[in-house]
């Protein structure tokens, strides 16, 4: 194999594929990029077996077809000391040399042919999902998703597609963050999509593309990237039963207003009571080693009796910081049970903090 490319253009391309490599065993084939040259296109992918990325770069010459694979973090650490302008790499039995001008550097790689395969997508089912769409609510339900959940179901969003509606969830256990759409997709079903793969989704694509699915894998398809992620398996939670169906109290607040009151306060101490009175809201940190902030904003709210509520404010800011609106309503029924907050399409049901 031996190619031309811009430094610019092979430097956005290696960047985009270290989240995908294999970080703690460089023995592993996992832990290089794998290139392939012909004279169609340059292709560059990565993956640890779990979460893959192809990348398709026209803009290259070929000299001579092949393929190699080479240490991702090695080669990006080359190719960003490099000055702009062209590089030049090549193959020569089990060497893979980066030059530019005066500067020469070889990498050894592995047996290119033995790389993972990627799954395909020709016969698996489509989403019909509008993805642009689906990537918006990826992003407004992030901040609910767990991490390191021992439910491993947790640690993803859930894509739920029934026959009155497409919902797109995230859940701690302590909030649920729900995203509802039309559905226009016949087929039934359900699957969990790691939190890893979400956040690397909303890097990588920012038009529309194709989504593909079954029962292991979750593919995303534009004209020059090809992503995969393995679905979580697991139960998720039956997040509808989770949901209000009624609420006693709809009040519609500023957006701006009550980010600006909870900020006040937070900054002592991120939980936080609310007390909502028919002409005011108030806002005060829960007592941290004698240390207080209080503020209250004018708001008038139709209702008879002061309720109050104790809440880890991350999470009402984290909702605020999503929605697209000036204004979002909080609903809720009685003290000490899970509210509600919502914005068009997005709601979130929090936990409160039992005093």
């Amino acid at each position: 194999m031996k190619i031309i490319v811009k430094k610019q253009t092979f430097e956005n391309a290696i960047i985009s594929l270290q989240a995908f490599l294999e970080k703690k065993d460089f023995s592993h084939i996992t832990s290089h990029i794998y290139f392939e040259a012909n004279e169609n296109a340059l292709v560059l992918k990565a993956t640890d077996n779990e979460i893959g990325l192809s990348i398709v770069i026209d803009d290259f010459i070929l000299d001579e077809a092949g393929n190699a694979t080479c240490n991702g973090k090695k080669i990006l650490d080359i190719t960003r000391i490099l000055k702009d302008g062209e590089i030049i790499i090549n193959t020569q039995d089990d060497i893979i040399n980066i030059k530019q001008g005066r500067s020469n550097y070889k990498l050894p790689t592995f047996n290119a042919n033995e790389y993972p395969s990627f799954p395909k997508c020709d016969e698996l089912p489509k989403i019909n999902i509008d993805s642009m769409k689906l990537i918006n609510a990826f992003k407004k339900i992030m901040p609910a998703i767990d991490s390191n959940n021992p439910k491993f179901e947790l640690n993803g969003a859930l894509i739920d597609i029934k026959n009155y509606g497409i919902g797109i969830v995230g859940t701690d256990t302590k909030r649920l963050a729900v995203v509802k759409m039309e559905n226009n997709h016949q087929q039934v079903m359900s699957i969990i999509v790691p939190k890893k793969a979400i956040q690397e989704i909303q890097k990588i694509f920012i038009n529309d593309v194709n989504i593909f699915f079954d029962n292991t894998n979750f593919i995303i398809k534009s004209n020059n990237n090809y992503f995969f992620t393995k679905v979580i398996n697991g139960k998720f939670p039956d997040y509808e039963r989770i949901i209000p169906k009624e609420l006693k109290h709809n009040i519609t607040l500023s957006k701006e207003s009550m980010i600006s009151a909870i900020k006040q306060v937070n900054i002592i101490s991120p939980e936080i009571k609310i007390r909502f009175s028919s002409n005011s809201i108030y806002f005060e940190s829960i007592n941290f080693e004698n240390f207080e902030a209080k503020t209250e904003i004018e708001a008038k709210i139709d209702i008879e009796n002061q309720f109050e509520m104790a809440v880890n404010s991350r999470y009402i800011i984290d909702f605020l910081s999503q929605i697209d609106t000036r204004d979002f309503i909080v609903s809720f029924n009685e003290p000490n049970t899970p509210f509600q907050l919502k914005s068009e399409n997005f709601i979130s049901i929090i936990m409160p903090i039992l005093l």
